[in-house]
């Protein structure tokens, strides 16, 4: 499959917005994966990267891309950067005046993601090497939250770094099966919850996550 190819799958099939769809078309998927794989960058599928890591498929990104709502100017906190590609493609819906903080524990990843979004020239990317389970205080308070990697339930330390009116999202569930769960935190610290289907991803680590 090309990269025309999932375009227009998208548009017929998907709601994504034109912002979204922008953001793909600009960011190179080829610069986030092991180079002997570029051959496959627009397959519809995850692909392997290193230490039982994935990128996820296209689709995946672009449906949790889309729940998140992004506007210009949003601080918007991942966990799990990977590759740098889901980051990638945050940072250029929000714009120079946004700014994406990603976390990633693996070191060759977090190498791997620096080198790749400079590659892309996108430059309003921090990522650290640390639990991003945490959240970030000194970041904090985020617009908008997303969770690249299996998690047992949204950590409460990240739903109190959410603005309120803010959006988490992340695969809940255990290590085999997750469901992709969709949080809007209400006035009061609560989040309404929107369950978007099932999903598979590696495992998070990490204090609030799965143990290693």
């Amino acid at each position: 499959m090309q990269k025309a190819d999932l375009f227009t799958f998208w548009k017929q099939n998907f709601g994504f917005r034109d912002a979204e769809l922008k953001a793909f078309k600009e960011v190179s998927r080829e610069y986030f994966i092991p180079e002997e794989l570029r051959s496959a960058a627009y397959h519809d599928m995850p692909l392997p990267l290193l230490r039982g890591k994935t990128i996820s498929q296209p689709t995946t990104v672009m449906l949790m891309t889309h729940a998140l709502e992004l506007e210009p100017g949003e601080k918007v906190f991942e966990i799990g950067t990977g590759s740098g590609y889901q980051a990638a493609i945050i940072a250029k819906i929000v714009g120079p005046k946004g700014k994406v903080i990603t976390t990633e524990v693996v070191p060759e990843l977090v190498s791997f993601a620096k080198k790749n979004l400079r590659k892309a020239g996108i430059a309003n990317v921090l990522v650290h090497e640390e639990d991003g389970s945490n959240g970030m205080q000194s970041e904090a308070p985020f617009d908008k939250m997303i969770i690249t990697a299996a998690c047992k339930e949204f950590p409460k330390q990240l739903i109190a770094q959410l603005k309120p009116d803010g959006i988490i999202i992340g695969p809940v569930g255990n290590r085999q099966e997750q469901e992709m769960v969709k949080g809007i935190k209400d006035k009061n610290g609560h989040l309404e919850l929107e369950f978007l289907g099932p999903f598979l991803f590696t495992p998070m680590y990490g204090k609030y996550g799965f143990e290693d």
